[in-house]
């Protein structure tokens, strides 16, 4: 017999499920990566291809995995433009509040990138899941009884 176990103390009723979460996930990580692509070209196609190109040999980012090495992309844009990744974080962020077309739920003024992708993401789930209070962590554990 399966038992789950449900952490943080949630409902069921508020709990999606981890099938459900997954799906979300990676739509927000699709929607993510166009928001990337479409402010990359904001500096020229082939700029953008060139980047793309360094990050994957310099950095051992492939353009896939920009949404799971959010931190590394981040620190390669950081080396490759010093203090002008500023100002292509701010439009990707930008790009990605229109693309999710509803408001993040922030804690704090002063977010990183990396901060507001993580808050783009849970807001976004939050919403795809009709609201229900404690998606995140409402993880649930598979035990065998």
């Amino acid at each position: 017999m399966d038992l789950f176990i449900h952490t943080n103390l949630c409902l069921d009723s508020w709990c999606a499920d981890p099938e459900e979460i997954l799906v979300y996930r990676r739509d927000f990580e699709k929607i993510l990566l166009d928001a990337v692509d479409e402010q990359l070209t904001s500096l020229g196609e082939s700029s953008k291809q060139a980047l793309y190109f360094h990050l994957e040999k310099g950095f051992n980012i492939k353009r896939h995995e920009i949404p799971k090495k959010t931190e590394a992309f981040v620190s390669a844009m950081e080396k490759i433009f010093g203090q002008g990744a500023n100002y292509l974080e701010i439009l990707i962020m930008k790009r990605l509040h229109e693309k999710i077309g509803y408001n993040v739920k922030i804690r704090s003024s002063n977010l990183t990138f990396i901060e507001y992708v993580e808050a783009a993401k849970q807001s976004y789930c939050d919403e795809k899941a009709g609201g229900r209070k404690e998606l995140s962590r409402c993880q649930r554990t598979k035990v065998k009884c």
